[in-house]
């Protein structure tokens, strides 16, 4: 059987701790910071944990970073 290819966006954008869960950043800091509250912003401000529904789909991308 031929390797599996990881989704390039997928490794650009998902990191995995060592305990196997998907380590992302958050959403919606790329522009119009002044509409946002300075609580979204001190909220989003290091990286996140996905979810395990979210974590499935990620794993399925990257077949080898498990």
């Amino acid at each position: 059987m031929p390797k599996m290819k990881t989704k390039s966006s997928a490794k650009k954008r998902f990191s995995m701790t060592a305990n196997g869960r998907v380590k992302a950043g958050h959403a919606g800091k790329r522009h119009g910071m002044i509409k946002r509250s300075n609580d979204f912003l001190r909220d989003s401000r290091s990286t996140k944990i996905l979810s395990k529904p979210d974590e499935r789909t990620v794993k399925i991308y990257m077949p080898y970073d498990r």
